[in-house]
C-alpha cells in the first residue's frame, strides 16, 4: 500500500509539474511577444529542462525497483499451472507435440567434441566425451511473459515432456553417467535438452600408415522409430562452426591431435528413410612417442647387427651376440602385435617394417653360421694331417738308420773276414790297398750325404716360414666380405623403400 500511494503521489505530482510547466511556457511565449526580453526566456526554459530531467529520473528509478510488477507476486508454479502441466500430462508426453500430425517436427541438434578419451586400436574402439543439444517446438506451450512478471523460461524434469527418440548408429555401449534431469522451455514453446556423453563407440580404423596415420570416426544421429515424414533432423552449426567451437571446448586429446568435425545430413539406407545427422571427427596420431620408443629402437638393433661383422669368426661370440639382437627384435614384434587390431585388410607398414628388419638380421645370423662351419672344417682338416706328418718322418729317419747300419756291417764283414796269416803277402799289400780306395769313397759318400741333409733342412724350414692359408678359410673369409657389401646394400634400399611408402601414405 506504502509503494501504490508513492506511485499514485507520483503521478498526481508529475501531473501538477506538467501543467505548471505547460504555463511557463505559455507565459514565456507571451512574454517574448511583448517586449522580447531575450535573457528572462533562457532563464525559464532552463528551468524547464532541468524539472524534465528530475522528473526522468524519479520515473527510471521507479521502475528498476520494480514499480511496474509491484501489484503481484509470480512464480515459475504460476506458469505450470497455467499450462496445466500437471493435470494434462498426457497431452505434453504421451504423442509427437503437434495440432495437425501431418506436420513435421522440427529437431535442430548441436554436437560438441569435448574431450578424445581413448582410440583402442585392437578392439576397433572410439571413445570421446560430447555434449548434446536438442531444440525442437511444442505447439501446446506458449504464454504471456508479461502476465507472469516477465518470466520467459522454465526448468522442468524431463520426464514431463515429449522428446525425439535420438540414438548414436555407432554406439556399442551405453552411457553410464546419468543423463540432465532437466530440460528448458520458454514462452515460444521451444524445447531445449542438454546432455554431456562419454560414448564407447565403433570405428574402423585404417593402421597401414601406423603411426603416422590419421583417422576419421562417424557419430550418426537417427531416430529409432520416426520417418523422415514425422521428425526433420537439422544441425544448428556447420562444419567450420562446428570445428571452432570444438576446439574452444576441447580439453584432452589423449594421443590425437583434431584437426576437424564435418557435419553431413543423409537418411538412413534401410526401408524406413529416416532422417541422419552423420559427424565425421578428423584427428591425426601423435606419432612422436612411437618413433622414440619403436622404430629407433628397432634401427639401433639392426646397426648393432651390422657392427657384429668387426667380431672375429673363428669363436663363437659373434653367433651367441646375433641371437641376442634377433630376439630383442622378436620381443619388439610382440609389443607391436599387442597393439595392431588382426582384422586389418593391409599390412601396416610397421610391420613391414619389422619384419623385414627381421628376415635380414636372420640371414646375416645364417651367413655366420656358414662361415663358421667352413673355418672349423678346414681345422679339422689341419689336425688330421698332423699324425700322417709325424708318421711318414719316423719312417724315412728309421729306414736311413737302416741303410746306414747295413753299410758299416758290410765295411765290417769285408775288413775283417780275413787274416794275414792265411794269405800270402802279396795278397795282404792288395788287401791293404783295396781297402784304403773303399775309405776314400765312403768319406766322399759321407760329405755328399750331409750337403744334402742341410739341403733338405733348409727347404723345410722355409716351408714352414712360408705356409699358405688353408682352403676353406680363404672360402670363409671371401663369403663374409661379399655378403656384408650385399647385406649393407639391401638394408639401405630396404629402409628408403618403406619410409618412401610411409610418406605417400601421408599424402
Amino acid at each position: 500500500m506504502q509503494k501504490l500511494s508513492l506511485i499514485q503521489f507520483a503521478r498526481s505530482s508529475s501531473a501538477r509539474r506538467w501543467f505548471y510547466y505547460r504555463n511557463i511556457l505559455g507565459d514565456i511565449s507571451r512574454q517574448r511577444c511583448k517586449d522580447g526580453d531575450t535573457e528572462d526566456l533562457w532563464r525559464r526554459l532552463t528551468e524547464f529542462g532541468v524539472a524534465v530531467m528530475i522528473l526522468a529520473g524519479f520515473l527510471s528509478v521507479l521502475f528498476f525497483t520494480d514499480g511496474v510488477y509491484s501489484e503481484r507476486e509470480c512464480s515459475y508454479q504460476d506458469v505450470v499451472n497455467h499450462l496445466n502441466l500437471t493435470q494434462n500430462k498426457e497431452m505434453y508426453f504421451m504423442t509427437r507435440p503437434v495440432k495437425n500430425y501431418k506436420r513435421p517436427t522440427q529437431v535442430s541438434l548441436e554436437v560438441l567434441l569435448y574431450a578424445i578419451l581413448d582410440v583402442v586400436e585392437k578392439d576397433q574402439k572410439f571413445i570421446p566425451y560430447v555434449w548434446t543439444v536438442m531444440r525442437w517446438h511444442n505447439e501446446y506451450i506458449s504464454w504471456n511473459p508479461n502476465d507472469f512478471c516477465g518470466i520467459q523460461t522454465v526448468s522442468l524434469p524431463v520426464e514431463i515432456l515429449w522428446k525425439p527418440d535420438l540414438t548414436i548408429e555407432e554406439m556399442t555401449e551405453k552411457d553410464k553417467a546419468p543423463p540432465s534431469p532437466y530440460l528448458k522451455i520458454n514462452d515460444n514453446g521451444d524445447v531445449e535438452v542438454k546432455n554431456d556423453q562419454v560414448l564407447i563407440s565403433t570405428c574402423r580404423l585404417h593402421i597401414y600408415n601406423f603411426p603416422f596415420d590419421i583417422q576419421s570416426c562417424n557419430l550418426s544421429f537417427k531416430s529409432v522409430t520416426h520417418t523422415e515424414e514425422e521428425i526433420q533432423l537439422l544441425p544448428i552449426d556447420n562444419s567450420s562452426e562446428a570445428t571452432e567451437w570444438s576446439r574452444e571446448v576441447m580439453r584432452t586429446q589423449h594421443e590425437w591431435l583434431f584437426i576437424e568435425m564435418t557435419v553431413t545430413t543423409s537418411n538412413t539406407s534401410d526401408v524406413a528413410d529416416r532422417p541422419m545427422i552423420i559427424y565425421t571427427i578428423t584427428m591425426k596420431r601423435r606419432s612422436v612417442l612411437y618413433i622414440v620408443n619403436f622404430l629407433i629402437p628397432v634401427m639401433f638393433f639392426l646397426g648393432l647387427d651390422l657392427a657384429s661383422f668387426l667380431i672375429s669368426d673363428s669363436g663363437g661370440e659373434k653367433l651367441s651376440f646375433k641371437v641376442t639382437v634377433l630376439l630383442a627384435v622378436t620381443v619388439m614384434q610382440l609389443i607391436l602385435n599387442e597393439i595392431l587390431p588382426s582384422t586389418s585388410n593391409r599390412i601396416p607398414l610397421i610391420a613391414v617394417y619389422c619384419i623385414g628388419i627381421f628376415a635380414l638380421m636372420l640371414l646375416s645370423l645364417l651367413e655366420t653360421i656358414v662361415v663358421m662351419h667352413l673355418m672349423a672344417k678346414d681345422s679339422q682338416a689341419s689336425k688330421d694331417n698332423e699324425p700322417d706328418e709325424g708318421r711318414s718322418s719316423s719312417e724315412a729317419d728309421n729306414q736311413q738308420e737302416v741303410r746306414k747300419w747295413t753299410q758299416c756291417a758290410c765295411i765290417y764283414d769285408c775288413s775283417v773276414g780275413e787274416t794275414p796269416s792265411q794269405h800270402p803277402q802279396h795278397e795282404a799289400k792288395e788287401a791293404t790297398s783295396s781297402t784304403l780306395t773303399d775309405h776314400h769313397a765312403l768319406e766322399k759318400l759321407s760329405d755328399e750325404l750331409r750337403e744334402m741333409e742341410k739341403t733338405l733342412s733348409l727347404l723345410l724350414n722355409n716351408g714352414k716360414e712360408e705356409v699358405k692359408p688353408a682352403y676353406w678359410t680363404g672360402v670363409a673369409k671371401k663369403v663374409n666380405k661379399y655378403f656384408f657389401i650385399f647385406y649393407v646394400t639391401v638394408v639401405s634400399l630396404f629402409l628408403i623403400m618403406v619410409f618412401f611408402e610411409w610418406i605417400n601414405a601421408q599424402m
